[in-house]
């Protein structure tokens, strides 16, 4: 997956509006070489769809290990659709700057994941219980943010409809230093929780004997997922179900009993940046947002997941 992800990053470099040769693209990054394109345009888009596609898979894991159902990801339930509300409300009330973007974003996520994690507690924490209200949530949500689209200026609601799609296209410099500031202390504080949150993901009982304190676990595991859903959707828009994918991938390639965080990040990584490569190629010289073919890729897995849980139930 290391060798995948640094190949499409290679690839990413290269592919453009004029092709620039593997030699050139070597000399620009070590400076023997200078090049606008490949540095300040190129480059942070590759680092972009590298570090926000492991931020989903880590996310998407952190979310199928508190739930214990392959289901339990942001975009199923509702998180992203949370953190884009709170960002429509960044465009349409305020004046939709960076920061207000990011704290609307994260503020949204965070309301949407206390109001599923309150209504799943009946007599006890139930995974599906909060799968399947979260998936009710997701429809409401969005519902309102239709709803907010509609009645927003003409301006906005164009950048609203554009931005929902998810997109990496003119993401700069600028775009990246505080998201990935957030993403990298969001990580390495999960890593930190890692060995616990699989101890939990084996049971209750177990979790309680090894010394797991659930309650602050879970409460962890929210934020550092709702954390790293709401970063990105406040840099990129909502970018749908690489979270649902890469951890269940991953797991497969690595053989795990339970969803690994590093298996998870490096198969986000590779399918976000494999996703945006397949959107600037697939009608060039026009480039789709990332987030139709990362839909596209993630609905014929979610069919195949389905099918499999049907034949298994």
């Amino acid at each position: 997956m290391v060798t995948l992800m640094l190949g499409l990053g290679l690839l990413g470099l290269c592919y453009g509006a004029s092709w620039s040769s593997p030699g050139r693209v070597f000399a620009v990054l070590t400076g023997a070489e200078h090049s606008v394109v490949i540095r300040d345009w190129r480059l942070p888009r590759v680092l972009a769809g590298l570090v926000f596609g492991a931020a989903l898979g880590v996310a998407g894991a952190i979310f199928q290990n508190l739930t214990r159902n392959p289901m339990g990801s942001p975009d199923v339930i509702g998180l992203d659709a949370g953190a884009y509300t709170g960002a429509l409300v960044a465009l349409t009330l305020l004046s939709g700057t960076s920061a207000q973007l990011a704290l609307g974003s994260v503020l949204g996520g965070l309301v949407v994941a206390a109001a599923i994690y309150l209504l799943s507690f009946e007599r006890g924490f139930s995974g599906m219980r909060l799968v399947v209200i979260g998936i009710a949530f997701n429809a409401m949500v969005t519902a309102i943010n239709s709803w907010i689209v509609l009645r927003a200026e003409l301006d906005v609601a164009i950048a609203a409809v554009g931005w929902s799609a998810g997109s990496l296209n003119g993401v700069g410099w600028a775009d990246l230093g505080i998201p990935f500031s957030v993403i990298a202390v969001l990580l390495i504080l999960m890593t930190t929780r890692a060995h616990a949150m699989h101890q939990a993901s084996l049971g209750d009982a177990i979790a309680v004997t090894t010394g797991v304190g659930l309650d602050r676990l879970r409460l962890l595991m929210v934020l550092v997922g709702v954390g790293c859903t709401a970063t990105v959707t406040a840099v990129a828009g909502p970018i749908a179900f690489i979270a649902l994918a890469a951890p269940q991938i991953g797991r497969r390639l690595a053989g795990a009993a339970g969803v690994p965080l590093l298996p998870a990040a490096l198969t986000g990584a590779v399918l976000l940046q494999g996703a945006d490569l397949i959107a600037q190629m697939l009608l060039a010289p026009v480039a789709l947002p990332v987030g139709v073919v990362s839909t596209a890729i993630g609905g014929c897995y979610l069919i195949w997941l389905l099918t499999k849980e049907v034949r298994r139930a």
